[in-house]
């Protein structure tokens, strides 16, 4: 085991040390392992089962239901687009086409350069800055082709 996997392992015992039951700090325990490695892998999944006193399965349920715990690799940025009503009344599917042309991905790809993943998402709860998106969690609002343009700089392709 690496020093690195060592470390990890000694954060998610903390976590676990911290909450009122070990499977409490699931959440917590997926979304650190998810920083450290970029996703959360199958190969994972057991160990960390272990940890909170769950099932490989029970933990499995519960990183699959949460749609920000990614379960294979993503790009370095990932970007949420909205898919609620108000974006897409305002907008949303104009910025999904330019995303699709300018990264040449479409939805749940990522750039062969593995630079960006485009992701729907089904609300931001930013109605109000409709259409919305999340850079890499940075929420941005009233998003148009050339605010992308802007956003993701001249070195997107």
């Amino acid at each position: 085991m690496s020093t690195a996997d060592a470390q990890l392992w000694d954060e998610v015992a903390a976590l676990v040390a911290h909450a009122h039951a070990p499977h409490a700090a699931a959440i917590d325990a997926l979304k650190l392992v998810q920083s450290r490695l970029g996703y959360v892998p199958d190969t994972v999944i057991p160990q960390l089962a272990a940890a909170l006193h769950m099932s490989p399965a029970a933990l499995d349920e519960v990183a699959t239901f949460y749609n920000l715990i990614f379960r294979r690799p993503v790009g370095e940025q990932v970007i949420l687009l909205c898919d609620s009503v108000a974006c897409w009344m305002l907008g949303r599917d104009a910025l999904q086409r330019h995303l699709t042309t300018r990264l040449n991905i479409t939805q749940g790809e990522t750039t062969p350069d593995g630079k960006y993943t485009l992701l729907p998402i089904v609300c931001l709860g930013a109605c109000h800055l409709a259409p919305a998106l999340m850079l890499s969690d940075i929420l941005h609002g009233n998003m148009t082709p050339s605010k992308l343009d802007v956003l993701l700089g001249s070195a997107a392709q």
